[in-house]
C-alpha cells in the first residue's frame, strides 16, 4: 500500500544564526544570519528538496522564532500539520555559529528549557505515523523527558505499525546530564531501530567507551534489531555495514569548505532518500557524502540542502 510519506522526522527544530564574518572569534563577529537549523529539521528539509515525501512532527516555541520555523518548512514542502506550539513560554534553541576558518569552526548553542524538548507522548499520532515508510529520530530529542518518552512512544508505534526507524545519533552534550544517560538511551533506539546512522565518535559515546572499532559497534548492535549500520569517518569516508556480513565504502569528495557544520544531516537526507529511491548501498553511501561535499561548501545548512541533480553531477563529476 502505498504511504502518504517517504519519511516523518520528529524532533528538533530550531533557529541556526550562522556568522556572516568568517575568519573571525565570535566575540567580534556582529552579524549573523538567520536559518532553520536542528537536525531532524535539516534532514526533513533536504529530503524534500530531494523530492521526498516528508512530514515532521515537533514543538516550536509561540512567538516569531515558532512562526519562522513553521513558515519555512512548509514552504519547503514539508507537511507540518504535527508541529506542536508550545503554549508554557519555552523558546525556540539558538545556535549562534563560528567561523573562524575552514577547520575551525564553533557551535554555541542554547537549549535550556527549549520547547523542542517539550514534545509531550500524547501528542505522538498512531493515524499519523504509520502514514510513513520510514520514522526518522535523532539523539538530541533523548536528551530530557517528556521528549524522550515521546521518542519511544513514536517508535512503539512504528514498530506496531511495520515502519521502519532510522536513528540519526547527531550527539550534541548540552542537556545531557551524565555520560551514562547518554550511553543508556541511545542504546536503547539504536537496539530497536532498523537503521542507525551517526561517527565512529558518536557510536562510542553510546557505547560508553573511547576508541571503538567498527567491528565491536557491529558485534553489538546486530544482536538486536537493526540491519543496516552506516558509520562515518569524516573525510576517511564512511562505512555501511549489513546485518548478512556485508560491507560497503565510499570515500568523501573533494570540495572547497567553507564550514564544518550541516555535512552530517545533508548526508543523512541524501543516504536515506537513495535507498527509497531504490538505489544500492554503495550508491547511496555515494549521494551521502557527495551532499554532505556540497553544504559544507556554502554558509547555511538548510538552505544549502542539493538536488539530485547537484548531488549526481558531483558524483559523476569525480568518479
Amino acid at each position: 500500500m502505498t504511504k502518504k510519506f517517504d519519511l516523518i522526522a520528529l524532533g528538533r527544530a530550531c533557529i541556526d544564526l550562522n556568522a556572516v564574518e568568517y575568519n573571525r572569534p565570535m566575540e567580534e563577529t556582529m552579524t549573523f544570519k538567520k536559518y532553520v537549523g536542528g537536525s531532524p529539521a535539516n534532514i526533513a528539509i533536504g529530503s524534500a528538496k530531494l523530492g521526498a515525501k516528508v512530514g515532521f512532527v515537533g514543538k516550536v516555541s509561540d512567538d516569531q522564532h515558532g512562526r519562522f520555523i513553521q513558515r519555512f518548512m512548509k514552504d519547503a514542502g514539508i507537511d507540518t500539520s504535527q508541529i506542536y506550539i508550545d503554549k508554557a513560554e519555552h523558546k525556540s534553541g539558538l545556535a549562534f555559529t563560528e567561523i573562524k576558518s575552514p577547520e575551525e569552526c564553533s557551535i554555541l548553542m542554547y537549549r535550556d528549557q527549549v520547547a523542542d524538548l517539550y514534545l509531550q507522548p500524547e501528542e505522538i499520532s498512531e493515524d499519523y505515523i504509520k502514514k510513513t515508510d520510514l520514522l526518522l529520530v535523532s539523539g538530541t530529542a533523548l536528551a530530557q523527558s517528556p521528549s524522550r518518552e515521546a521518542v519511544l512512544k513514536a517508535i512503539s508505534y512504528a514498530k506496531k505499525n511495520q515502519v521502519k526507524v532510522a536513528f540519526e545519533l547527531d550527539y550534541r552534550p548540552y542537556t545531557w546530564q551524565s555520560p551514562e544517560d547518554v550511553s543508556v538511551y541511545y542504546s536503547i533506539v539504536a537496539e530497536n531501530a532498523d537503521i542507525v546512522i551517526g561517527t565512529r565518535d558518536e557510536y562510542d559515546e553510546m557505547e560508553g567507551k573511547k576508541g571503538g572499532t567498527n567491528q565491536e559497534t557491529i558485534n553489538y548492535l546486530f544482536q538486536h534489531q537493526p540491519e543496516l549500520l552506516v558509520i562515518k569517518h569524516g573525510v576517511k569516508g564512511s562505512f555501511a555495514y549489513t546485518n548478512d556480513g556485508k560491507s560497503y565504502q565510499a570515500g568523501a569528495y573533494k570540495t572547497t569548505v567553507l564550514k564544518t557544520f550541516g555535512a552530517g544531516d545533508s548526508y543523512a537526507a541524501a543516504f536515506l532518500y537513495a535507498l527509497k529511491a531504490g538505489k544500492d548501498i554503495e550508491t547511496a553511501l555515494k549521494y551521502g557524502s557527495a551532499s554532505a561535499a556540497i553544504v559544507v561548501s556554502k554558509h547555511s545548512s538548510s538552505e544549502a540542502m542539493p538536488t539530485v541533480e547537484e548531488i549526481e553531477a558531483l558524483i559523476e563529476g569525480q568518479s
